[in-house]
């Protein structure tokens, strides 16, 4: 299996944070958990299914996949090569129209994002390449060409930042006390940059923080109190929400 990480050139590298070239010769079912970012995935050989409910299906071979606050499950053909797309937090909205929270918890074929003669070329091109370089060169011709000139929103730049700080545990209503905002205006903005509410995007970084946390030598108990859950149980729900294991039961299989 290959899963090799590229990064942008400097025009891109304030929405795009890296790049992946990913292979697998053998067929596989796996679970991708919750990041804080959209993701967009250019199959340049090979198929993936999205399994939801024990029913399948098949995504397009350009996708692009929106902020989730659960686990999601795939299935990738023998043969595949994926080229993917890590956006930064507020990478998205400077590409497409779409408000990213409209792509919460989807995969949707890059055709409903772009024109389908925009991405049909670019299909075609990445079929014909030969080697991972000249791949990630034309998924970046394509992004260029879409790049928007439009401001960033520096007060949901600066909340990213205080959720970070805080490792998710800041309050809403204290974040936007700092940022001398109203809640509803202040949600409204976030979630159209962002891909979804504040307060769930908190949860989604706390999360990663505790799943770094598990490489550590700290009890389950200590990764629970160190990031400011209520209880156990409150801990354990949150946790197979995001993952569905208990902790328990991926700390073992770590």
């Amino acid at each position: 299996m290959k899963f090799e990480k590229h990064f942008p050139v400097e025009q891109l590298k304030p929405y795009i944070k890296y790049y992946v070239v990913s292979e697998n010769d053998v067929e596989n079912e796996y679970k991708v958990f919750p990041i804080t970012g959209l993701v967009f995935g250019f199959q340049f050989k090979g198929k993936l299914i999205s399994i939801n409910d024990q029913s399948e299906n098949q995504l397009a071979s350009a996708g692009v996949t929106g902020m989730a606050d659960g686990y999601k499950i795939f299935k990738n053909s023998a043969e595949i090569g994926t080229i993917l797309v890590y956006f930064t937090e507020i990478g998205f909205i400077h590409f497409a129209t779409h408000p990213a929270n409209e792509l919460f918890n989807l995969s949707l074929s890059l055709e409903e994002i772009f024109p389908k003669s925009i991405i049909i070329p670019v299909e075609e091109r990445l079929a014909d390449a030969d080697n991972d370089l000249h791949r990630i060169k034309i998924v970046e011709q394509f992004l260029i060409s879409q790049l928007k000139d439009i401001q960033t929103d520096k007060l949901v730049v600066e909340a990213v930042k205080m959720i970070y700080q805080s490792n998710g545990n800041i309050r809403i209503k204290k974040l936007t006390e700092k940022l001398l905002i109203s809640q509803s205006p202040f949600e409204k903005r976030f979630r159209k940059v962002v891909g979804t509410t504040a307060k769930k995007f908190a949860s989604i970084v706390r999360f990663n923080v505790v799943l770094n946390q598990f490489n550590q030598t700290k009890t389950l108990s200590e990764i629970c109190y160190d990031n400011n859950f209520f209880d156990q149980s409150h801990f354990i729900k949150d946790f197979k929400q995001f993952t569905g294991d208990t902790p328990d039961q991926f700390k073992k299989m770590l």
